[in-house]
């Protein structure tokens, strides 16, 4: 019998959908393109508007409202994290044989021990747990936004000495070591490595030498972030590269992918998709994605139906290592591994729940009797179709600055939506948002807001508690980590 074949999951941090070579960038990309043209290019895939709602779809195969992580994200002093009633990508992994680590990002909670990841299924675990940190220093503030925290640990705990060890750098340096200690082990299970970069989320912070490759960009954020994107660049071929060298590429299977769009005032761009980071239109949504490695039969594809980041628990678990899903509470993504591997073979997902959020502040008036309340924030995608609700927000198309005369980009403010929240766009034809069809399609209004309803009565309750004053770092040793015994 074949080995199962190692899976290396790349999960970038606020990178835009206009911030990859391939997509006419100004920022260049060598690695990536590479990868994902000799590969499976994923170009009508979808993740959500921001950070731990796509990590917690990522990690669960649920959907937000399925886990109670439906509203914003979560912040390190709630007492909230993903559920622990189903078993996670890296537990099913596990079962399957997997050696399993993650690097990076976590995101997922972490008040209690029983949160941390080598908790939910990991053998190990180095990175840190909050939303965002300074590459260099390693630390994240309290509420009071004056005093900050080291965030860096491992299975043993908190790791210190780190200081001044940029973290893009650091991550890969760390996934290297993994990858030729997996191989001198001789050992035949396969490795699973989730690679969540910090980068290239703010705050920008990158070497000058990678910045002044992007002395022609104009606008300091944009440069900067330029050069943060070719850390990131960088750091895949270094992994792709140990990979070849311990001799493990040709049977490893590579994922990229973004965890929401770009935040523009960061550096970001999601040009010509409208909004950004935290809406609901494209530009929040959809996501840069592609499936590349020597174990991929498929190349030099571009698939255009329709898969989202809840998917890659089952795709990942039963459609390339062959394990069971039994044991999981019923799973919102689907095996979309035909789908990539095959010719012509539809996305076996017939709908999309962007997300429903009871708790977002409602907006405008509610347009129709007996069927989804408009003013609430959701948003559906079926076939063409695609279904707003509520406040979307940012919904702007922002072209990324290149030179002094544009020095923040060309910003086109939409301004329909001051009380209105209704929309209808075909996404094939219309893909940058300019056309609602929500008046000339009445019916089809109707028929995604009966969906939106029914689905909600399965929704559980969101979880999103106040902040704990017992979460203060001061009070559990200078350190952010589990508070709650």
């Amino acid at each position: 019998m074949a080995q199962k074949p190692n899976i290396i999951f790349v999960l970038a941090d606020d990178y835009g959908f206009n911030d990859i070579g391939y997509h006419g960038s100004q920022i260049k990309t060598p690695t990536l393109d590479k990868l994902a043209e000799e590969g499976v290019k994923l170009e009508n895939y979808y993740v959500q508007p921001r950070c731990s709602p796509t990590r917690s779809q990522l990690i669960s195969g649920r959907y937000q409202i399925h886990t109670g992580l439906q509203h914003e994200i979560l912040w390190r002093w709630q007492r909230a994290a993903l559920p622990l009633n189903s078993p996670t990508i890296a537990d099913k992994l596990k079962e399957t044989g997997y050696s399993t680590h993650m690097i990076g990002k976590w995101h997922l909670g972490f008040y209690r021990e029983e949160f941390l990841p080598q908790n939910r299924g990991f053998d190990s675990y180095f990175g840190y747990l909050s939303c965002s940190e300074g590459y260099y220093n390693h630390t994240k503030d309290w509420l009071d936004h004056k005093h900050w925290y080291l965030d860096l640990r491992d299975n043993s705990g908190p790791v210190y000495g780190k200081d001044g060890h940029y973290s893009t750098h650091m991550f890969t340096e760390h996934a290297e070591n993994i990858i030729s200690r997996h191989a001198e082990k001789s050992s035949s299970s396969p490795l699973f490595l989730y690679m969540a970069y910090e980068a290239v989320h703010s705050p920008l912070e990158v070497p000058e030498s990678y910045e002044k490759k992007y002395k022609f960009i104009k606008d300091d954020n944009r440069r900067k972030y330029a050069g943060m994107v070719d850390t990131l660049d960088e750091g895949v071929r270094n992994i792709t590269n140990a990979l070849k060298q311990a001799g493990m590429w040709e049977n490893t299977i590579i994922v990229f992918s973004t965890d929401n769009g770009g935040q523009i005032k960061a550096g970001g761009n999601n040009y010509p998709l409208r909004g950004w980071k935290g809406s609901l239109f494209e530009g929040g949504i959809r996501g840069v994605g592609f499936v590349s490695g020597g174990a991929l039969k498929t190349r030099g594809v571009v698939n255009r139906e329709l898969i989202h980041v809840s998917d890659w628990l089952p795709t990942l678990v039963k459609g390339v290592a062959g394990g069971s899903l039994n044991g999981t509470l019923p799973l919102d993504g689907f095996n979309q591994w035909p789908t990539i591997t095959g010719k012509d073979v539809p996305s076996a997902r017939p709908y999309l729940l962007h997300n429903i959020d009871i708790l977002y502040r409602k907006h405008g008036k509610k347009l129709y009797p007996h069927t989804w309340d408009t003013r609430v924030r959701a948003a559906i995608r079926v076939g063409d179709l695609k279904l707003i609700t509520g406040q979307p927000d940012n919904g702007s198309w922002v072209k990324p600055p290149s030179d002094e005369s544009v020095p923040h980009g060309d910003v086109i403010f939409s301004k329909d939506h001051k009380h209105k929240n209704v929309w209808l766009f075909n996404i094939t034809a219309d893909p940058t948002e300019h056309h609602d069809l929500s008046k000339k399609f009445p019916e089809h209004v109707q028929h995604l807001l009966d969906m939106i309803l029914a689905i909600n009565g399965t929704a559980v309750p969101p979880n999103y508690p106040k902040p704990d004053p017992a979460s203060n770092p001061a009070l559990n040793g200078g350190v952010w980590g589990p508070w709650v015994k």
